[in-house]
């Protein structure tokens, strides 16, 4: 694997243990796909360092647990804003 991709790894790795941050949010911060983040996260990021993985993926895990409730609420937001039109 070439040392940028490594380095642009890690990075990404530790910006999510720091923020929090979804996976489309970062892609927005690291201008790439949402896609090739993901891949970074979940496959590379496991050949390059396994505890910086663990972390990063329970993180992952705790997003998708709670997508369901994250829509639901921007859809509430969306028709309470088309309401007060």
């Amino acid at each position: 694997m070439n040392k940028k991709i490594i380095s642009r790894v890690i990075d990404e790795g530790n910006y999510i243990i720091k923020t929090g941050k979804t996976v489309r949010e970062m892609a927005k911060v690291f201008q790439l796909s949402k896609s090739t983040i993901h891949k970074d996260l979940r496959e590379r990021l496991l050949e390059i360092d396994i505890d910086l993985y663990h972390q990063v993926s329970s993180i992952l895990q705790y997003h998708t647990d709670i997508r369901h409730i994250r829509g639901g609420e921007s859809t509430r937001r969306k028709y309470l804003e088309k309401n007060a039109n």
